[in-house]
């Protein structure tokens, strides 16, 4: 179920409790507590830390991001694949 409109996007970031001036030293690393978090045109150019339950992913944000969530590009799953046997002598 998606999020009404009126409501506007989620957006849950550590900006409203940092300082402001700590933003301006760190404007281009803003560390997101959240992976539901919508993305906003005013995020677009910054680099977010996303936690995936092990350590946190840099995710720099462009344009074609926009509308979706930040959970979709910080994946919590090893991609598999098979492992090669070793040939016999």
């Amino acid at each position: 179920m998606s999020r009404s409109k009126w409501k506007g996007p989620y957006t849950n970031t550590i900006e409203s409790v940092i300082n402001k001036e700590h933003l301006k030293k760190h404007q281009d690393n803003v560390l997101t507590a959240s992976r539901n978090s919508e993305i906003v045109p005013k995020f677009v150019g910054k680099t977010f830390r996303v936690y995936n339950g092990k350590k946190l992913h840099e995710v720099p944000v462009t344009e074609e991001m926009l509308g979706h969530k930040f959970g979709e590009f910080s994946f919590t799953r090893a991609r598999f694949s098979f492992k090669k046997k070793k040939s016999k002598k």
